[in-house]
């Protein structure tokens, strides 16, 4: 097939924002298809105590892997088959349990047609999504979702457009509706996501990132500051703690107060770090979300956190800590 060398007088901004404003108009009408049938759907689907299997052809196949992800990462289990796969073998991946989703803008799709009496046979429910209500995919289906659009956008009216765009929001629609009736919450979609950055937030534990053992720079009370001064050359986090021979917590001193500490004229060699540290220091606890204790940092304009357990240090967080593990 040869296309012309030289593109047309086409303005492509105005092109690509009267697909947008088709798609929009489109997706105004679809609203009247959240209806009871959709009820029913998302009842049937609640219900259901094996998975959501999704079925498609072409694009409705791509449209349907991605609901098929959504309703997945969202607290519905689901995973996507190829009809033609399916045809030959695949459909035993279908359980009696489970609930089939068929899309098809036509709702002739031969392949799925052709599975629909073995579906049936083994009485699992059905729920089509076509963009025809007498098509036969609509008359075979326990509940049939309507995704009809008046017009596809592409001036052609042949590639799939404006139909897609309709059977992904329905598909959206659907995980949420569901999301909400579950009482779905951020923890929940971290821990399907923990590679991801809300994965990260919601799931790393301060005990997770930090410095522990011989990794934590810290003195005893009776440490010179020229002691205390090469513990934070050594272990390279710009502070130290200071601890008694108990291991609780006196203070801290850091590369800041190095600076405050010069400026007093004070002899390096001779004088206890106890008298010029920062007494406390602020601390977090090894089961803290990793996140709260940046928040901390960024509130307390510090980049180093003690961590304790009942009242001893067991280890040292740093804001380069929290750089590479992503919480950041």
């Amino acid at each position: 097939m040869r296309f012309q060398a030289e593109a047309k007088n086409v303005n492509f901004i105005e092109a690509g924002k009267k697909v947008l404003r088709i798609e929009r108009e489109c997706l105004k009408q679809l609203e009247r298809f959240i209806n009871q049938e959709f009820t029913t759907a998302c009842e049937m689907i609640f219900r259901c105590t094996g998975k959501v299997v999704v079925m498609g052809m072409g694009k409705s196949g791509h449209i349907g892997r991605k609901i098929a992800a959504t309703l997945a990462s969202t607290g519905t289990p689901a995973f996507f088959v190829h009809p033609g796969e399916a045809s030959h073998g695949d459909l035993g991946m279908i359980g009696r349990n489970d609930i089939v989703i068929a899309i098809s803008n036509s709702g002739e799709s031969q392949e799925i047609l052709t599975l629909i009496p073995v579906i049936k046979r083994l009485v699992i429910p059905l729920i089509c999504m076509t963009g025809r209500a007498e098509s036969s995919m609509a008359r075979a289906a326990q509940v049939h979702l309507c995704i009809q659009v008046p017009f596809e956008a592409c001036p052609l009216g042949l590639a799939p457009t404006s139909s897609t765009t309709a059977t992904l929001v329905m598909g959206d629609a659907l995980a949420v509706a569901l999301l909400e009736a579950r009482g779905f919450t951020q923890e929940d979609f971290a821990l399907s996501h923990p590679g991801g950055a809300l994965g990260r937030k919601l799931l790393l534990h301060v005990s997770d990132i930090m410095h522990a053992g011989e990794e934590v720079p810290c003195v005893l009370e009776s440490a010179s500051l020229r002691d205390a001064l090469f513990e934070i050359t050594r272990k390279k986090m710009g502070m130290t703690v200071i601890a008694n021979a108990s291991g609780e917590i006196s203070g801290i001193f850091t590369d800041g107060d190095l600076r405050r500490v010069i400026d007093m004229n004070i002899d390096l060699q001779t004088t206890p770090i106890a008298q010029v540290m920062t007494p406390g220091g602020i601390r977090v606890a090894p089961q803290q979300l990793a996140v709260d204790a940046l928040n901390l940092m960024q509130q307390k304009n510090i980049t180093s956190l003690l961590v304790e357990e009942q009242g001893k240090l067991i280890g040292v967080v740093h804001l380069h800590d929290m750089l590479r593990a992503g919480v950041v």
